[in-house]
């Protein structure tokens, strides 16, 4: 029997500089690279107009593309991991060919651990290795801690600890210098060999924008430019590609710390987020700080309604939320105005607005989700004080002074066709301070 190492593609969709596709590629076996669509994340997609989905698709073609240019190409399986293993295995030992060990990247989402779990138990009763490597984080969850051991709840501490145990120079995983150690031989099974179309996976080819600008301009004027949604170029827009391994964390911290720290500082923000969530896993579904679960929402289906479609009468909010709803992406400022909007205007639960951005946002990413979001609310670690409430009126005349953004999005704007506000901000500043105050003295 042949034996041969499996590369397993998850979030860390590129050929180059992914460590677990060079530690694979370097085992001194042929390798066989699989991605699975796996059914029990499917599922869970409501909309079978998934921008995330098509752009995972393409992203894809392209690689099995580049692979076949090199006499190799890409396993695709359809159903849930384990099952996806079994007809994997089954086949090869037709071929007489066998696993030896699978290579893949750490996830640490609640689901991905449970994943893994099971599929390295299943993997030891075939005789299988089961290797995971560190990809898509500079640290783990669990490798910046405090000196007791402890984990940091505050980001500045942590962030100044990060950048103590950073290498000055990061090591890289050069994949794409050995992929020749991919296995060329012509496999008996053409079934797994093409990727499944998006109609068989139950989904739509969708338009979306996954461009990102990470020159040295943009770079370098990004603690200049991060805070104006009008502007382009303002940010990178890499965040879908992190989210999905389209890039090199390690790329982007390099180029960082050559010309920006405030966006070094915001790469850091994910890997804190990472850290409390996989230190504190409750917050998941759960406020970090839990009195706050004492707080009593209003959560009005019509409110919400009006968030949703971005027809709440306020400009700024309406522009953000349109803009999310057409494109899957929305600028990180008025990210944070609309979900201030919805818990301190409206008294919205924070949850269901984390769920909506984590149905619409092509870049959604669950612990930076839950940790902004809980972060507006006030509710989370390092969260802005529950009385810090943003006036969208303050913030659009600070951040689009001239209206360039909100009239992209809204042209009807100033005509009888936008609506009147759907709530008087005073009155909501003053009502949520009531209802987070006596929620707290109760305790």
């Amino acid at each position: 029997m042949k034996k041969v190492a499996i590369h397993w593609f998850r979030r860390d969709l590129r050929l180059d500089d992914n460590r677990g596709l060079y530690e694979a590629l370097k085992s001194g076996l042929d390798v066989i690279p699989i991605f699975i669509f796996d059914t029990q994340i499917l599922s869970k997609l409501e909309e079978k107009e998934d921008k995330r989905v098509s752009f995972i698709h393409d992203t894809l073609i392209k690689i099995d593309q580049e692979l076949r240019g090199c006499g190799s190409s890409l396993l695709f399986f359809h159903g849930n991991p384990l099952d996806s293993f079994n007809h994997l295995i089954e086949n090869l030992s037709k071929a007489q060919i066998e696993i030896e060990t699978v290579y893949t990247n750490e996830d640490y989402e609640p689901y991905a651990l449970e994943r893994d779990r099971s599929i390295s138990e299943f993997l030891k009763t075939k005789e299988i290795g089961f290797k995971l490597f560190k990809d898509s984080l500079i640290f783990a969850p669990g490798e910046i801690l405090k000196d007791d051991g402890t984990p940091y709840t505050v980001y500045t501490p942590f962030s100044k600890r990060w950048k103590l145990a950073c290498p000055l120079t990061l090591e890289h995983y050069p994949s794409e210098r050995h992929l020749s150690s991919l296995l060329k031989e012509r496999l008996p099974f053409n079934e797994f060999a093409r990727i499944p179309s998006l109609f068989s996976l139950g989904f739509v080819q969708t338009p979306y924008s996954a461009a990102f600008n990470m020159s040295t301009q943009v770079v370098a004027n990004y603690d200049k430019t991060r805070d104006i949604p009008a502007l382009s170029n303002g940010t990178t827009h890499i965040g879908t590609h992190l989210r999905f391994g389209t890039i090199s964390i390690r790329k982007c911290v390099e180029d960082a710390r050559k010309l920006n720290e405030i966006w070094l500082n915001e790469l850091i923000w994910r890997e804190f987020f990472f850290s409390i969530m996989g230190q504190f896993p409750y917050v998941i579904d759960s406020p970090f700080k839990k009195q706050y679960a004492a707080i009593e929402w209003i959560n009005n289906p019509e409110d919400f309604y009006k968030w949703c479609n971005g027809k709440t009468g306020y400009p700024i909010v309406d522009a953000g939320m349109r803009e999310l709803n057409a494109t899957g992406y929305m600028h990180n400022r008025v990210r944070m105005i609309t979900a201030s909007f919805l818990t301190k205007d409206l008294l919205i639960d924070w949850r269901i607005g984390e769920a909506y951005f984590a149905a619409k946002l092509m870049d959604f990413e669950l612990a930076s989700n839950n940790g902004n979001w809980q972060w507006v609310a006030g509710c989370g670690c390092d969260a802005a004080p529950y009385f810090r409430v943003f006036s969208p009126y303050e913030q659009s005349k600070k951040f689009d002074s001239n209206g360039e953004y909100v009239r992209k999005w809204i042209p009807e704007l100033g005509t009888p066709s936008y609506p009147a506000p759907c709530i008087d901000h005073d009155f909501a500043r003053k009502r949520t301070l009531q209802h987070y105050k006596r929620a707290l003295d109760r305790l």
